[in-house]
């Protein structure tokens, strides 16, 4: 690996524990049933959403990523709502890191084409599903390779599309400080002149008025993903939170590394955090 990639201090035995009520090993298993057999359903259909126009193609994204993570057993709190794109460049989405529910989370609020590392290009069957629905592919551990990922993405992001990046490069707890935004892709938005949408990710437990993040959804370090998935699901009263902010626009700062801290400090920042614009799901 090389010594350039972002490595996050987190790991599953000090971040990773479920504080709070469990349900039942009979329940627990229907749901991770139900979240498993949805996950693969919108899988195997996604080929056919291609030939489906781009509207009809978000909502049908949109329903089915939230039904996963509601198959899964886990509320969705939104907070604000992304606006509504008007022609022109696209939209980079920038979000910090927790989970693999991240993935579904977003794309429930706003559906976009992935940034994702190459591995998963060769995982079976879903690298190449991923590959059908447009997931742009980066080689991590290549930095030589970083040029032409930028170009890749600049030109996409021309081409009006709205892409979603964790720039944090590797996945964090969330119950402290997140990693460092990595500049590169604000490069591209910079290129592109488009707006940078920041969004914050938290994971909540029960009681519905606890603020304290909940680690059972906390994906990290070297944690397996079926211990993950039990772990979810075992997990009573979970709630994702989404938090869609102010987008940036381009030009607002001068410099890829200004704009990568800008968007950083503002997912980092509590103060736009209003449960009187929420909506609960």
């Amino acid at each position: 690996m090389s010594t350039w990639l972002p490595v996050s201090p987190c790991t599953p035995p000090g971040c990773a524990v479920h504080e709070g009520s469990v349900r039942h090993p009979a329940p627990a298993a229907a749901l991770l049933l139900a979240g498993c057999a949805l996950t693969l359903t919108g899988a195997l259909c996604a080929p056919l959403t291609l030939l489906l126009g781009r509207a009809c193609r978000e909502l049908l994204t949109r329903a089915w990523s939230h039904g996963v993570i509601r198959a899964f057993g886990v509320r969705v709190r939104v907070v604000g709502r992304p606006d509504a794109h008007r022609g022109g460049p696209g939209v980079l989405v920038v979000a910090n890191h927790v989970s693999w529910l991240d993935i579904p989370l977003v794309a429930a609020v706003c559906p976009g084409r992935m940034l994702a590392k190459s591995d998963i290009r060769h995982w079976p069957l879903l690298g190449s599903l991923a590959a059908l629905g447009g997931t742009l592919f980066v080689e991590r551990d290549r930095l030589r390779a970083l040029p032409a990922t930028v170009h890749a993405l600049a030109s996409v992001l021309r081409g009006g599309a709205r892409v979603v990046v964790f720039p944090e490069g590797s996945t964090w707890c969330g119950r402290g400080a997140g990693g460092r935004f990595r500049p590169a892709a604000f490069q591209a938005a910079i290129d592109a002149e488009a707006a940078v949408q920041p969004v914050r990710i938290r994971y909540l437990g029960a009681p519905s008025g606890r603020r304290a993040p909940a680690g059972a959804a906390a994906f990290v370090g070297d944690d397996p993903l079926t211990a993950s998935l039990w772990r979810v699901v075992r997990a009573a009263g979970l709630t994702a939170e989404i938090h869609v902010m102010t987008p940036i626009p381009a030009g607002t700062v001068h410099g890829r590394r200004a704009l990568a801290g800008l968007a950083q400090s503002t997912v980092a920042s509590d103060r736009a955090n209003l449960p009187a614009a929420s909506v609960h799901h």
